[in-house]
């Protein structure tokens, strides 16, 4: 009898040693499909890049197409990796984000600025790199703010309005007249495929182009000249766009935006009253204007100054 008991005790103990074995197993084998699920279903980080892969030994690095502008012709403007875009590497870019987030919260979206791209582009381009040290405190407040030469930057808002009006897309040509310190065109170039931007005061001109290169803009292309007469090796252009308030619209940028283009651009005297216009174009070549907005803009110079009659245009 004694001889049963304990065999009964031994086959228990060893049942539950069985069945504790596979209670750890079952523990084990569910942490490890978790694991694999959830490395699966892990939806990617949004705005991040492959890693390239490492080139064997002695390879040498490719250093770009021969020709940029004939490759991104041909690339996908929607894709985000395209050559020619914004690097987005410079320090700039990872200060003051919050203060970004709350200009476009609360300055621009409350006013009605909806297209998700430019609301984008406005909380990316870092706005404090385009002023002076003593108006950095001030860059992300709801107002326009002094530059060099007795320029100014544009109110956030303002820029973000300008901008939603050119309903611009991926693969668009973009032509800026008045570079200033050239916040303007890298918001343009954060959506668009190029941004070819004038400024007539060649100091700003130098300034902006510097500027731009050190933050990481291929995709603009800055030039000292009179914006007056645009970029006509370069159009047509889908946009338009001017940051100088104008007496009168100067006609080469008519001829040189593209049927179906848009143009705005602050037009009105110095001290007089000044809207921002904006220009449609049909596939015809036919154009209409529209004021959409009081504004007060530093003065466009140069050959628009000029009574029409003595203009070389």
């Amino acid at each position: 009898m004694l001889a049963r008991e304990s065999e009964f005790a031994r086959s228990k103990k060893r049942l539950l040693a069985d069945v504790g074995l596979l209670v750890l197993l079952a523990v084990v084998t569910a942490g490890i499909i978790a694991a694999c699920r959830s490395a699966v279903e892990a939806p990617p980080v949004l705005g991040s890049q492959p890693r390239s892969k490492a080139k064997p030994e002695g390879q040498k690095r490719e250093q770009g197409p021969a020709n940029e502008a004939e490759t991104s012709e041909r690339a996908d403007p929607n894709d985000p990796n395209r050559p020619g875009r914004p690097l987005h590497q410079h320090k700039a870019f990872k200060e003051r984000v919050k203060d970004r987030q709350s200009m476009v919260t609360l300055q621009i979206e409350l006013r009605d600025v909806k297209d998700p791209n430019v609301l984008k582009a406005m909380r990316t381009v870092p706005r404090h790199a385009f002023v002076g040290r003593s108006e950095q405190r001030w860059a992300y407040y709801d107002h326009p703010l002094p530059i060099a030469e007795n320029q100014t930057i544009s109110q956030p808002y303002i820029v973000a309005f300008m901008t939603e009006a050119l309903r611009l897309r991926p693969g668009d040509r973009v032509l800026e007249i008045g570079t200033g310190s050239g916040y303007q065109a890298a918001v343009c170039a954060e959506i668009a495929r190029e941004v070819y931007t004038i400024e007539i005061v060649e100091p700003l001109a130098k300034s902006a182009k510097k500027l731009l290169k050190e933050l990481g803009y291929p995709n603009v292309f800055v030039r000292a000249g009179d914006g007056y007469f645009g970029w006509p090796e370069k159009a047509p252009f889908d946009a338009i766009i001017g940051t100088a308030a104008a007496e009168r619209l100067p006609k080469p940028l008519l001829e040189q935006l593209k049927p179906g283009g848009r143009m705005i651009l602050p037009c009105g005297d110095e001290w007089g009253l000044q809207y921002l216009v904006l220009i449609t174009k049909d596939q015809k070549g036919r154009t209409q204007q529209k004021k959409v907005m009081p504004v007060r803009f530093v003065p466009m110079t140069g050959e628009v100054q000029k009574p029409e009659a003595k203009s070389r245009r």
